[in-house]
């Protein structure tokens, strides 16, 4: 495993070739780290991509072409070593390409082409899904970065908030002890913009929004002006989550969702399954401002 640096006069970002995941996002002026350390004795993990699924399949399986698969939790992408593929001082472009192992669980050819950019505070990241095969794809694809909360010393976390751009009244989905999207949601957000942060919010798992108004949520508190802005478009589904009394929290905007309850867990039937016809080429980006 190997870990790049990207910088300008304000960020420091490290970046794994294991997934292609961030490692640090700094900010030199604040001398503030904004991403999760990581901590196996509550998640080992800051902030994997998720490919070719999002969450848990039933049984962790489904069925393409009537022949079954499976596949983990959140797919095989997060744990596989990516190539760089182009990385200056400002940039890099990480690539994973179909092969025979991926085949073996999930049968279409692809690159999938991870890009961090940094421009000002502003990390951007995007994802490339191109479709090098002869029939139609289908796949999902999320991000899952983990922001330290409290990000000062001086502050605590339940004096961070999440604000949303928009009122929303949304309910969340409850997930069952398997990982699956329950039938029906819970009121959560009634006419509000905000989640003040406790850590008992997730002792039921992650908080699953669908549909959102929003696109932008900004993590503050109350103490002082640090905080950061993710802002996030066209991803349909929001998943909010930190590890049982963790220090963080997970903002994922995910095309694509856990299996529910009644799935036939047929892929071309999965809820908020993505579609790619043959040399089709799909992108998302979210960005994080820091300050």
């Amino acid at each position: 495993m190997a870990v790049y640096t990207i910088h300008n006069d304000v960020l420091k970002v490290q970046i794994s070739d294991k997934g292609a995941e961030l490692q640090s996002i700094f900010n030199t002026s604040t001398e503030l780290e904004y991403l999760w350390k990581g901590d196996a004795a509550f998640w080992a993990k800051k902030s994997p991509i998720l490919f070719p699924i999002v969450g848990t399949l039933k049984n962790n399986t489904y069925y393409y072409q009537q022949k079954a698969y499976q596949l983990n939790r959140h797919g095989f992408a997060r744990d596989m070593l990516f190539t760089v593929e182009e990385l200056d001082e400002t940039s890099i472009r990480f690539i994973l390409r179909s092969n025979a192992e991926t085949l073996q669980v999930y049968p279409f050819s692809f690159v999938l082409i991870v890009h961090y950019t940094l421009k000002n505070n502003a990390l951007t990241v995007t994802y490339t899904v191109k479709n090098t095969g002869e029939n139609e794809m289908y796949f999902s694809l999320g991000a899952h970065p983990a922001f330290a909360v409290p990000l000062t010393e001086n502050t605590n976390y339940e004096q961070y908030s999440l604000i949303f751009n928009h009122y929303e009244n949304a309910g969340i989905w409850p997930l069952t002890a398997d990982g699956l999207i329950q039938t029906q949601p819970v009121p959560f957000l009634n006419n509000s913009n905000r989640i003040d942060l406790k850590k008992s919010l997730f002792y039921g798992d992650a908080l699953v929004f669908k549909h959102l108004q929003s696109s932008i949520i900004q993590l503050r508190n109350n103490q002082n002006e640090h905080g950061l802005t993710f802002t996030y478009h066209h991803f349909p589904y929001l998943g909010v989550w930190a590890a049982k009394d963790a220090d963080f929290v997970c903002i994922e905007p995910w095309c694509g969702i856990a299996d529910s309850e009644n799935t036939t867990q047929q892929l071309s039937e999965k809820e908020g399954i993505e579609r790619l016809a043959a040399a089709g080429v799909f992108e998302r980006s979210w960005q994080v401002s820091v300050y």
